[in-house]
């Protein structure tokens, strides 16, 4: 398979992963960036956070407009990984690959057994205290910075537990907190950015958009449980290929 077809392949996964689950997807862009398209550790988390920007973004506007998205909740629980994710985005840029790749590794790995357990669905009435909320919200956006993932695996159940939001608004706003803490990430990143193999990136990035569209209607239609099983399958293979490479 060529290389512009391998992106666009990869690129319909993570968009369809994040339109219908709300993260998740941005997990298994890495370990394709590196194994299938050749990018080195920085490269692959660089480019992307900048595939998971675009395709947040998409895919927030598409449950805004159905009203699922918690705008003051959402923004303030990214506003405490905006930092977080910024220093761990410039410390990205001085870590062994080795270090990154199994760092990477164990957090896909634990990103799959999470999609994999039941999740706990809030009724919302449950009230908030600010510390755990900040601390949830810097644990992400450290994550993000680092591994160059979105963290959807990590907010969704956060936001559900933490702020008690319902499993459906939760999806739409880990979106929103999602694109915040990428574009910060990003913003550390600039200098990494300059060597990125843009046709590859471009439709990469292209394809998940579009079928961050998909992934909205699709979610609307098929079990997301049975999507989001069949996904964490697949992601836990992934994960540990990826750990045995990083420590052999």
């Amino acid at each position: 398979m060529s290389t512009l077809l391998l992106a666009l392949a990869a690129g319909a996964v993570v968009g369809l992963a994040l339109g219908t689950l709300g993260g998740g997807g941005s997990v298994l862009a890495v370990p394709v960036l590196i194994h299938l398209l050749g990018f080195t550790p920085v490269a692959a988390t660089t480019a992307s956070l900048l595939i998971v920007t675009a395709t947040s973004a998409t895919a927030l506007v598409a449950h805004a407009r159905e009203g699922n998205v918690r705008w003051r909740r959402g923004s303030l629980f990214a506003a405490a990984g905006i930092l977080p994710a910024m220093l761990t985005a410039v410390l990205a840029d001085r870590v062994p690959d080795a270090v990154l790749t199994g760092a990477f590794a164990v957090v896909a790995l634990v990103s799959a057994l999470r999609m994999l357990l039941p999740r706990s669905t809030a009724d919302g009435g449950r009230e908030v205290r600010a510390a755990p909320a900040a601390a949830a919200g810097a644990g992400l956006g450290a994550v993000t910075g680092f591994l160059g993932v979105g963290g959807g695996f990590l907010a969704v159940p956060a936001l559900v537990g933490v702020l008690g939001l319902r499993m459906r608004l939760a999806v739409g706003t880990s979106l929103l907190v999602i694109t915040i803490n990428s574009l910060a990430a990003l913003a550390a990143r600039t200098g990494t950015a300059d060597g990125l193999d843009w046709s590859v990136v471009a439709p990469f990035a292209g394809a998940a958009v579009l079928a961050a569209w998909d992934g909205k209607r699709l979610g609307a239609r098929v079990s997301a449980g049975l999507l989001q099983r069949v996904f964490a399958v697949v992601l836990l293979m992934v994960a540990l290929y990826m750990l045995v490479d990083a420590v052999g």
